[in-house]
């Protein structure tokens, strides 16, 4: 077993050996996860036993991945273009096919039955996996797609897909021919991560400049009236304000309070109806890049890794620090005050 650190979290073995791009747990049991990394691989691990099950590879590094709803197969895509689907009962992958640029976002709609994919192509990708011609359609879009997430956990019907030049575009699965809503940014700054509320009500965004967002989905003015921004994610060092990226969001799949994560090391608990911090946890060796709650909400995976903040002059300086996955048991620090279910 790999350490046990404090706070009751366990950095998991056999580790990806570059930067964690994206960690996922499986919708339906809570111990199953997996991780992509620029290493070329997505690894699968049984956290209870804290086992590596298996590892799959591309052929470049793997930008993100995500489960079926059943959890029996996973799914991946990165800078090779490919789509892949891992069965990983029988430890085989099948190729679905490709995108023109780079695979940057996986989310699996359980409510089409679909796997969607986002590019640097500037297109959504549907894909049904049990065809023999697996991608069913292409969705032309605006910009480049950076990040992308599904109301509801997954269930919803709403697809929120964040774009290059701080845009968003706002779709109803069940119809993609036009958006149903297309904003732009409150941030000022490039959007670094998105989540959607598990109770479909709205999602929110991080930016490089080291902000959150809490944004609705109702387009009328007493919804509207309800979205902010903060600062967050930032310290002040000999005088010197330091900001970081905010690199990943995760909603809380009970409590529908959501946790941040930022390249200064740090991971977030906050309520985003109280506007308050519930809890900051120890800072960590190096800049968190990915962060996903599993689905009884009792663990907290946390990437951890150099994401190329600083260059090549910070990867030198970080050198000494190898990426790691913990992951953390969560408590009562994620419950809203006054929490009555």
């Amino acid at each position: 077993m790999a350490d046990k650190g404090k706070d009751s979290q366990t950095a998991l073995s056999s580790p990806p050996f570059d930067s964690v791009s994206s960690v996922k747990f499986s919708p339906n049991n809570p111990d199953h996860l997996i991780v992509s990394s620029w290493d070329t691989t997505v690894r699968f691990y049984d956290v209870a036993a804290n086992e590596q099950k298996c590892k799959f590879d591309h052929r470049a590094p793997v930008l993100d991945c995500c489960f079926s709803p059943d959890g029996r197969h996973a799914f991946s895509g990165g800078l090779d273009t490919s789509v892949r689907e891992f069965d990983l009962e029988t430890e085989t992958f099948r190729h679905l096919g490709q995108h023109a640029s780079s695979v940057s976002r996986t989310s699996f709609s359980k409510h089409a039955n679909t796997l969607i994919t986002g590019s640097w192509d500037r297109t959504l990708g549907f894909w049904d996996p049990r065809a023999a011609q697996p991608q069913q359609a292409s969705h032309t879009l605006p910009e480049r797609v950076y990040n992308m997430d599904i109301a509801g956990g997954g269930s919803g019907t709403t697809l929120v897909v964040a774009l290059a030049s701080r845009l968003f575009n706002i779709y109803d699965v069940r119809r993609m021919d036009v958006p149903m809503q297309e904003r732009e940014s409150s941030l000022k700054f490039l959007t670094r991560a998105l989540a959607c509320m598990v109770d479909g009500q709205g999602y929110a965004t991080g930016s490089v400049e080291g902000r959150i967002a809490v944004e609705y989905f109702d387009p009328s003015n007493e919804a509207q009236e309800k979205k902010y921004a903060f600062k967050c994610h930032r310290q002040t060092v000999n005088g010197e304000d330091l900001v970081w990226p905010v690199n990943a969001l995760a909603f809380h799949p009970v409590y529908n309070t959501f946790a941040s994560a930022g390249s200064d090391g740090t991971v977030s608990i906050w309520d985003h109806k109280s506007k308050k911090r519930l809890r900051q946890y120890a800072r960590y060796a190096d800049a968190v890049p990915a962060l996903a709650f599993n689905c009884d909400g009792a663990r907290l995976a946390v990437g951890v890794s150099y994401n190329w903040d600083e260059g090549g002059e910070g990867a030198r300086a970080h050198a000494e620090t190898r990426p790691a996955v913990w992951v953390r048991d969560v408590g009562e620090e994620v419950k809203p005050k006054g929490w009555s279910g």
